[in-house]
Parts: structure tokens; sequence; C-alpha cells
């Protein structure tokens, strides 16, 4: 009967160790609000849990999809720029989760600027041209009765700190910014014309792998969403430990980490219903907006299957 106990210990032991020996590098396209779900997940454990050992870092959206693609890193939390632009170009990738199934993210225009209207004729700061800062700036303008195309121009010019920078300097006119760049725009003088969560849908963080990881690791992958549902929950539900998190984070003050709290908060959405919704809508738009005549289907961008079995696990319901 002891040796069947120290047996079972030691298979226990090395299921565990065997776990946590994955070790995965996540990219990402910039440090802020909307982005925090895997950084927090690191932070307080949820990943551990998982037996994941991950690396975090921080690169450009063309940079990592060429890494994910290339197997120099696992795991990439863009959609729009990383994923969907990646795969109607045929790199061999495909979104697997949503995280943020809304972008937080807000059109700030020139103190003199005071709608959206008043744009025509005006340039927009965004990432990249098909990113999902572009849509959201197309999106709000047409919304607003603007012609997207043809009433404003776009300037690609990388990452929030960036696209502040350009339009602290008036270098443009207006810029797609998120928390905790918005609040800080707004105690510059900047105006706020509008918010994109109040205009469409569209998935701006999640998790996107490879084609081969997902045929080769499904059970890895399982448990990196797993992780980062455990995060989402912690999110929702604590504001305090959030709010510090990201004083330590962002190395923000308690004023501007709460700020984008409470920005970003409202958009962490586990409804796989609205993921599809989303990455439908994004798929369109990049098609468009890349002048892209490949046909691609729905399975060719996205495998929510992996998805959904972590969510039954963790009763989240998903319909």
């Amino acid at each position: 009967m002891i040796q069947f106990f120290v047996v079972l210990a030691m298979t226990a032991y090395l299921h565990t160790s065997a776990h946590a020996a994955d070790k995965i590098r996540i990219s990402m396209t910039g440090f802020a609000g909307q982005f925090m779900t895997f950084p927090l997940a690191q932070k307080r454990g949820f990943l551990k849990e998982e037996g994941i050992e991950a690396e975090i870092i921080r690169i450009s959206a063309a940079a990592g999809r060429a890494a994910l693609s290339g197997g120099e890193v696992d795991y990439s939390t863009g959609i729009g720029g990383t994923a969907i632009g990646g795969a109607l170009s045929g790199v061999p990738i495909k979104v697997v989760a949503c995280y943020v199934p809304a972008p937080v993210l807000a059109l700030v225009a020139r103190s003199e600027i005071k709608s959206v209207q008043a744009l025509k004729g005006k340039t927009v700061a965004v990432l990249i041209f098909g990113g999902v800062a572009h849509f959201a700036a197309r999106a709000v303008a047409k919304h607003y009765g603007l012609d997207p195309e043809k009433d404003l121009k776009y300037l690609a010019v990388g990452p929030p700190d960036a696209r502040f920078a350009a339009l602290s300097q008036g270098l443009v006119d207006a810029a797609v910014l998120g928390p905790p760049l918005d609040f800080e725009a707004r105690k510059q003088g900047f105006n706020i014309l509008a918010r994109a969560h109040d205009v469409f849908v569209f998935p701006e963080t999640g998790l996107v792998t490879s084609v081969k990881k997902i045929q080769e690791k499904p059970d890895e992958i399982k448990r990196v969403i797993r992780a980062g549902i455990k995060a989402n929950r912690y999110i929702r539900s604590n504001r305090d430990g959030t709010i510090q998190f990201l004083i330590e984070w962002l190395k923000l003050n308690r004023e501007v980490a709460a700020a984008t709290y409470d920005g970003v908060v409202k958009v962490y959405d586990d409804d796989i219903n609205i993921c599809e919704k989303g990455l439908r809508l994004v798929i369109d738009e990049t098609k468009k907006t890349v002048k892209s005549s490949r046909e691609v289907s729905f399975t060719d961008i996205a495998d929510l299957s992996i998805l959904r079995e972590a969510q039954r696990e963790l009763g989240v319901k998903s319909e």
C-alpha cells in the first residue's frame, strides 16, 4: 500500500514537472490596459497554475506575425494587424481566443476640433494600415457621417506612445488612443471625440498561434487559454487588485491606473459569440482595407474549438 502511494505521488510530481517545463513566448504589440490579460496572468500565477512558464515580449505587429509563423514566438495577443492580415496573406496562423472582443480605443483630437465631422480633410494617426486602430478610425468616421476613405487621411505612426507623441507635437490632427493615454490627452486639453466600443464590436486582443501549434500542442493552447480566462475573471471582479497591478506593470500613479481600469474593464468579456461576430467583421473589413481578393473562410482565420472546451471546463457559459 505504501509503495502504491509512493508511485502515485511520483506520477503526480512528474506530471506537474512536465507541465512546469512548458516554456512559451508571447508577443504583444504594446503595453496598455487592453493588453493586460497575460501579464496579469503571469503576475498573479494563473499561467503557473496551468503549468506554463511564459516570457512576454513587446514587438511590432509585423515583426510579431513573422516571429509567430517562424516559430520564434509561440503566441501573439494582437488580432487585427497580426492575425487577420497574416492569414489573408497566407501566413499559417489562427485566432484561438478573444479576451477583449471590443476595441478599447478613443478618437482623440486637437483642442480646436470639437466633433468627428470637424475632422474632414484632417490626418489621423493609427498603428498600421489595416490594423484595429485604422479600422476604428474609419468606423467612427462612417458612423458620424463622413466618408472614411475620402474625408480622412491616415498616417501609420506605430504604437500608442508614438501616436500620442505625434498628436502632442502637432504632427497629426487626431490619433486613435487607448487608456491611459486617452486620459492623459484629455488632461492636456485634447478632445475625446468618440469611443470605438460605443460604435462597433471588433476583437482587439486575444490569442493567436500557428496552425502547427494547433495541430501538435492543443493541450498547451488550452492551458494558456484557461490562464487567460482566469485572468479576465480576476480583472472583472477585483478592481483594487487590478489597479495595483497596473500601477506596478505600467508604472502609473494611482489616479491614472484607476482611470485606465475603469476605461477598459467593461470590454473584458468571455462571450464567444461576441468574439465570433467581431472576427467575421474583422475579416470583411481587413479584406477591404488591404484590397485582398483572396477567398478566405472563418475557419481559415480562427479555430475557437479549444476555447469552447476550456470554457466548458471552467464553467463559462458561452451561449
